[in-house]
């Protein structure tokens, strides 16, 4: 089963390519992966030098220099690790309350509202130029990049080569490295610049290559489109891409919303919108029970089901979405811009009893796992690997099911004691982690 082609600036690094892995549970997943891994033939390395070369004609074509090309594919070399992650999508893979937590958090906000004060004439100008509104653009900021201190680290025309001869979707990525060439061919970007996610995505606020090249600004006015030394080219275009994806200025994204007893489902989803007086009538009212109003058409989000948060979302909705093609993420983003505008929580709790944990709670976490003599690595919030398996060990340990997921349930356990214990000398647990 197919994937649709990407349409938003960084879409393909983080949609799920292969739609029917979403519905499996972990292990029937991990099995289905690993079938899929074996049913095709292991990449063999020795074929990178001739792949690369034979893209040249058509790199060319597109408007890289015949010599800027031998420049900068010279020293390639293939990055196999990058054909692991083209099946891992955290947005379809994560539970959406502890996707959340962890984008949409007191301190993202405090961060967030710094970023506002210090670049307000900047922003103010982008509105007024692009119409599209400081809190949005700074929320797209603040998930994409950390406000600029997660670019990511792998260089882009490794794994763009790379994934231009191996694995699925190789027209694609063709295409992204072609156009990542011409950004360093133009001198926009320089190639030691030019790092950013395992798919393509760069700078502040992660374009990818053809996004770029299509709606990249130079709002500095020092004659390159700049997204990773400009923050003020990385904000004009982030509105350029939400303006020209039909961000209207006058309109919300959406918001929450309660549902009555018993409610239909049926005919939910972002797609399917309908005037807000149709949901009027099926009784549907503001979260804090006052009646719609206004006009417009609507689509209801239930990212949870109808026992959770649900949502009418608008047309701004779906310019956000586009700038990355998961729902999740289209709902951090309007979350986000909400609370940077002062709004708070979503009111309706999660269909949960195991609510998911904040940066500063993962960062405890992991303190309190590494106080109990496990091996988690840096405490950086990061749920890795290391920190997983220290997650199942005391899951194990206290009772709790063994998913390897760090929620309030297990912190909560850990606070009560403290994090005392004895190092731990089973299962590897204390030799050197291999991954966070």
């Amino acid at each position: 089963m197919k994937a649709r082609s990407p349409v938003g600036a960084n879409s393909f690094a983080r949609r799920a390519p292969v739609r029917m892995f979403r519905y499996l549970s972990a292990p029937l997943l991990a099995v289905a992966l690993t079938a899929s891994a074996h049913a095709q033939a292991a990449p063999d390395p020795a074929g990178f030098a001739p792949c690369v070369a034979g893209l040249k004609a058509a790199a060319v074509a597109r408007g890289v220099s015949p010599e800027g090309y031998e420049r900068l594919t010279a020293s390639l070399a293939p990055d196999m690790k990058v054909l692991d992650l083209l099946d891992y999508q955290p947005e379809f893979r994560t539970p959406i309350w502890d996707y959340l937590a962890g984008l949409v958090d007191d301190e993202r906000v405090a961060d967030g509202q710094a970023m506002l004060a210090q670049w307000g004439d900047t922003l103010v100008a982008v509105a007024a130029r692009f119409h599209v509104d400081p809190a949005t653009v700074v929320a797209v900021w603040g998930v994409e990049s950390n406000f600029g201190r997660n670019f990511g680290s792998r260089p882009l025309l490794t794994s763009l080569s790379t994934l231009s001869c191996y694995g699925r979707r190789q027209a694609y990525f063709r295409g992204e490295f072609y156009d990542a060439l011409k950004i360093v061919d133009s001198g926009d970007v320089s190639v030691d610049q030019l790092t950013g996610s395992w798919a393509g995505a760069f700078g502040h606020t992660q374009f990818m290559p053809s996004t770029f090249l299509r709606l990249a600004v130079d709002f500095d006015g020092d004659g390159r489109r700049d997204l990773v030394g400009s923050i003020p080219d990385a904000l004009a275009s982030t509105a350029n891409f939400l303006k020209k994806a039909g961000w209207r200025e006058d309109e919300v994204w959406g918001y929450e919303v309660r549902l009555p007893a018993g409610f239909d489902a049926n005919g939910a989803g972002r797609r399917n919108k309908q005037p807000l007086a149709a949901w009027s009538a099926r009784g549907l009212t503001r979260i804090d029970g006052t009646p719609l109003d206004g006009t417009g058409n609507a689509g209801l989000l239930l990212p949870a089901g109808p026992k959770g948060p649900a949502f009418l979302v608008f047309r701004n909705f779906d310019a956000i979405y586009g700038y990355n093609a998961a729902e999740s993420y289209a709902l951090a983003i309007a979350h986000l811009s909400d609370r940077l505008r002062g709004g708070g929580s979503f009111i309706t709790p999660w269909p949960t009893d195991d609510a998911g944990l904040s940066r500063a709670e993962r960062r405890e976490l992991q303190t309190l796992l590494a106080a109990r003599g496990h091996a988690i690595g840096a405490v950086d919030g990061m749920l890795g690997d290391a920190s997983r398996a220290a997650i199942r060990s005391e899951q194990q340990r206290l009772g709790q099911p063994v998913d390897g997921r760090g929620g309030q349930k297990l912190l909560s356990a850990l606070r009560r004691e403290g994090g005392a214990g004895l190092p731990l000398q089973q299962d590897g647990l204390d030799a050197p982690a291999q991954g966070r």
